[in-house]
């Protein structure tokens, strides 16, 4: 397993992406190689330049277009028809590269040859990947000890997520009474005996045990779990390994002492002054580049509907203090005269047409790219709420203040991992995500959350 950003990502997953990179590679250059019957342009350093130029670009439309979901792109015609989609806006944005680079154009046969060979190559590639996922070869096996709803999540997300790595190889419940699951127990060995589990994982191979009991006190296995330790076993307390496997908490199952003595929360002064300096550059780009589309948009709302163009509302900030959140129009004036406070709801009838649009694809949200450069809010944080909304969620959402002791962000963690959502029971989703990311804060963490973004913008995804 592979540590990136607080999460285990299995290696095979890495030495996927990077395989599927020299597949594409050798794609192209396989068919130049065909093409050109010589091999004197084996050192051609531009021509590999090229080349190196369409793989980045096809490996970037593939992430774009899902197929390094495995939960999506599971399926041979699902993985045929993203493959084509992803390759022909592969096309697209090779046209406009070659449009403004011209030296960077590579010979059209060679470029068509290397799209019926990508096709092959990829196709057969995954396909051979998904049989290998779903077999759960080299999948890391683990052992779980405690019976737990927290056990029980773990499980069910390993066993639901073709490509987590993870394989529970056993389970021991807090006693033999426990009720479990039958879907769990029809794919888990379930063993009561908590005297001898060291040596059992050690037959089975495992590499980690992870502890998620019911009451500790009186029912700690100090002795079993001392052996694991020394004999090179990892162990792991649930919420640990759970906000590890998942990237997020579960706020309704974690311990206040679990939060005060696990890693994370770390704030310095250069943390927050390079965070700062990346708002300032970041918002200050996006809103000269689009400015065109900030004048059209105006324009448009200006034209279609009665009102303002810009609409405001309070928002609760940074240790709790309220600041006026700007965005454009997107419903119609007064939209909440009759309703008062309410979140909005799929096919919400107060939206306008140009609303719609402008929701779908976030531009309503990009007059806060200037709260953003003010400093009222940063580019990356937890997405802020209303004051109305928020007494209310504290009062039924565990460490639901902990989310405001970093400025709200234009997108955030939540955003790019969880839909929309309207319920009390989505706001406590978004709490699991918002404060893995105030945890485990990084500059590195904001840009893989911008690119993130972009793919969700672009495909117009949980807007409502």
């Amino acid at each position: 397993m592979l540590r990136v950003l607080k999460q285990y990502f299995p290696i095979r997953n890495i030495l996927f992406f990077l395989s599927e990179g020299l597949f594409i590679f050798g794609s192209v250059f396989l068919s130049a190689l065909i093409l050109t019957n010589s091999a004197s342009f084996l050192f051609d350093l531009i021509l590999f330049l090229k080349i190196f130029l369409i793989t980045v670009i096809c490996q970037i439309c593939l992430y774009y277009n899902d197929l390094y979901d495995f939960e999506i792109a599971s399926s041979i015609p699902e993985v045929s028809i993203r493959l084509l989609q992803a390759l022909g806006v592969t096309s697209i944005a090779l046209a406009i590269i070659y449009f403004f680079l011209p030296v960077a154009i590579i010979d059209q046969k060679v470029f068509i040859l290397s799209v019926l060979f990508l096709l092959v190559f990829i196709v057969g590639w995954r396909i051979g990947y998904i049989w290998i996922l779903n077999k759960g070869f080299f999948n890391e096996s683990i052992i779980i000890l405690g019976s737990t709803p927290l056990a029980f999540d773990i499980i069910n997300t390993i066993n639901n997520t073709i490509d987590c790595g993870y394989n529970v190889a056993l389970l021991i419940p807090d006693s033999d009474k426990d009720d479990i699951d039958e879907a769990i127990a029809a794919k888990t060995t379930i063993d009561c005996n908590r005297e001898s589990f060291c040596s059992i994982a050690l037959g089975m191979g495992a590499k980690k045990v992870v502890v998620a009991l019911k009451e500790k006190r009186g029912n700690f296995p100090t002795k079993e779990l001392l052996n694991c330790r020394t004999e090179g076993l990892e162990v792991l307390e649930g919420s640990t390994f759970y906000e590890m496997l998942t990237g997020k908490l579960l706020v309704t199952k974690i311990n206040p002492s679990w939060l005060i003595f696990s890693e994370g929360f770390k704030k310095t002064r250069l943390k927050t002054f390079v965070k700062r300096v990346e708002d300032i550059i970041i918002s200050s780009i996006m809103l000269i580049l689009l400015s065109p589309l900030l004048l059209l948009t105006t324009i448009l709302i200006k034209l279609t509907s009665k009102g303002p163009v810009f609409f405001s509302q309070d928002r609760v900030g940074q240790n709790q203090k309220e600041y006026m959140m700007h965005k454009f129009r997107s419903m119609i004036e007064d939209a909440e005269k009759q309703t008062g406070p309410v979140w909005a709801q799929t096919d919400d009838n107060r939206i306008t047409r140009v609303g719609k649009i402008i929701r779908k694809f976030r531009i309503d949200e990009l007059p806060q790219l200037w709260d953003v450069l003010m400093g009222k809010m940063s580019m990356v944080g937890p997405r802020p709420e209303r004051k109305y909304f928020t007494d209310e969620l504290e009062k039924q959402i565990p460490y639901y203040t902990e989310r405001f002791k970093v400025k709200p962000g234009l997108t955030g963690w939540a955003q790019v991992s969880y839909d929309y959502g309207a319920t009390v029971e989505d706001a406590i989703e978004k709490l699991n995500y918002d404060l893995f990311y105030i945890k485990n804060l990084s500059i590195t963490m904001d840009l893989v959350i911008i690119i993130r973004t972009v793919k969700t913008v672009l495909f117009g995804r949980g807007a409502r």
